[in-house]
């Protein structure tokens, strides 16, 4: 290679997929950019600049529209990071070929989509642009999951969302179904890539009453999606909002389907499986009012008997933190007992009728958590029977090792209920013979009367 020119365009945004996305100007010795450029590198730098003067002068001088540095990166991959519409249409109509790809594998359209460049999304695929591989595509036809479903399948005609971007409401097979999808912007980001991947492997071992039910996924193209049961009552949130605090006997029945489905979850073979997102909005209500755990996006695999560390803190961007104990806000290492805390706050919550410290922002509500503060028991005393409020508090003890686990929290809530359940009856029987006897009484006034009457007539 020339030692003078630099034949690898490092300016402005970088390939979706290189390992890092540094900008860096090329330059000679003497510092002039314009001169250590060839005609090819200087059609990348112009297509980085919008000049679209400059690239037509180029063009028509001969320069080739396929030009391709040393990374395989070409003008129509730069104009796509950078957003340059008008740039993408004058090389495409000048034969830039639409679906070239780097030396990591990005191609121009995987480029756009990574920075959110819609104009250009739009432009490169009306030129013919294919989506980017699905990671978990596979060659061999053997090789296609079990669980997979053909997109085909799915009628998103009448599809409403349920979450923004995120869940939405599609036709199945006859049935309404949920469906999450994974943006095309994620197939690039490794992480993300990993989470969907590891989200499937748990939805496939997951069966339970009160774990909402996995149905099938769509990997072999893009979107890729995970399918689920849809509920159509709606999540806890929502429920919570619109009837504020609960009945006591209401909110133990709601607490046992949600301690059911954790305790399940806890105790799973050979490794149990910790959900860390437990909170109103991940847990839905089927027809019958009874609840599902869902949303297994940040869930973990965990041996029995070992903690879990993270390699860097969850963000807020991936968790409401106003649910989360304080061992995952501090980074430590944590085990099953991260949702036995937030099942405290949740089942506070549908006696209280008001989420945990709801004035507060949920980074400072956190905060709170790690400072040992809890949400303040402000209902009246006989809202919280027979040690409901113990319960509540051993569960979100500052200490993991304290807090009960879901099997022994299942033993106390049915206590709890039966305890309830009998009082009820009690005072069903109790007023069933109030009215019995206010009944005899109202028929011996009666007779008295009428005895009373026919005395009177005789005289």
């Amino acid at each position: 290679m020339d030692s003078k020119l630099q034949r690898r365009f490092t300016l402005g945004r970088q390939s979706s997929g290189a390992p890092d996305n540094e900008v860096v100007i090329a330059s000679d010795a003497s510092g002039s950019l314009e001169e250590a450029m060839d005609s090819g590198v200087r059609l990348m730098y112009l297509a980085n600049e919008g000049d679209l003067e400059g690239i037509q002068e180029l063009l028509d001088s001969g320069t080739a529209v396929n030009f391709r540095d040393i990374d395989g990166r070409s003008a129509l991959h730069v104009a796509a990071c950078q957003g340059r519409t008008e740039v993408v249409d004058l090389l495409l109509r000048h034969g830039a070929e639409v679906d070239v790809q780097d030396r990591w594998g990005s191609t121009p359209l995987a480029d756009a989509i990574y920075y959110k460049h819609n104009d250009v999304i739009k432009l490169l695929e009306a030129h013919g642009a294919k989506p980017p591989m699905a990671p978990m595509h596979v060659k061999n036809a053997r090789e296609v999951p079990e669980y997979e479903i053909d997109p085909k399948e799915l009628d998103f005609t009448n599809s409403v969302e349920i979450t923004k971007g995120t869940f939405c409401i599609a036709s199945w097979r006859g049935i309404q179904v949920a469906v999450k999808k994974l943006a095309e912007e994620f197939f690039i980001d490794e992480e993300k890539v990993k989470s969907f991947r590891d989200e499937l492997a748990l939805l496939q071992q997951i069966r339970h009453p009160n774990v909402v039910q996995f149905l099938g996924a769509v990997t072999q193209c893009t979107p890729m999606m995970i399918v689920t049961e849809y509920l159509p009552k709606g999540d806890l949130c929502a429920y919570l909002k619109r009837r504020r605090a609960l009945r006591s006997i209401t909110a133990i029945k709601l607490a046992l389907d949600i301690a059911r489905g954790m305790n399940y979850l806890h105790e799973h073979k050979p490794e149990a499986i910790i959900h860390r997102d437990l909170e109103p909005s991940n847990i839905l209500r089927d027809d019958s009012g009874h609840l599902k755990v869902a949303d297994f996006g940040l869930s973990k695999l965990m041996e029995v008997a070992k903690t879990i560390k993270e390699d860097r803190p969850m963000s807020w961007q991936q968790t409401s933190w106003r649910y989360v104990a304080p061992e995952v806000f501090r980074n430590e290492e944590y085990d099953t007992k991260v949702d036995v805390f937030s099942f405290a706050l949740i089942l506070q919550e549908m006696i209280e009728g008001l989420p945990p410290f709801p004035k507060r922002e949920d980074m400072e509500v956190a905060k709170a958590y790690a400072a040992n503060e809890r949400p303040p028991f402000e209902a009246p005393v006989k809202h919280y029977p027979n040690g409901l409020r113990q319960l509540i508090e051993d569960c979100w003890d500052e200490q993991p090792s304290k807090r009960p686990t879901f099997r022994e929290i299942i033993v106390k809530l049915d206590e709890i209920n039966k305890h309830l359940v009998q009082k009820k009856r009690w005072k069903t029987k109790a007023l069933k013979y109030l009215h019995k006897f206010e009944s005899i009484l109202k028929l011996e006034h009666s007779s008295s009367s009428r005895s009373g009457s026919s005395r009177s007539t005789v005289r």
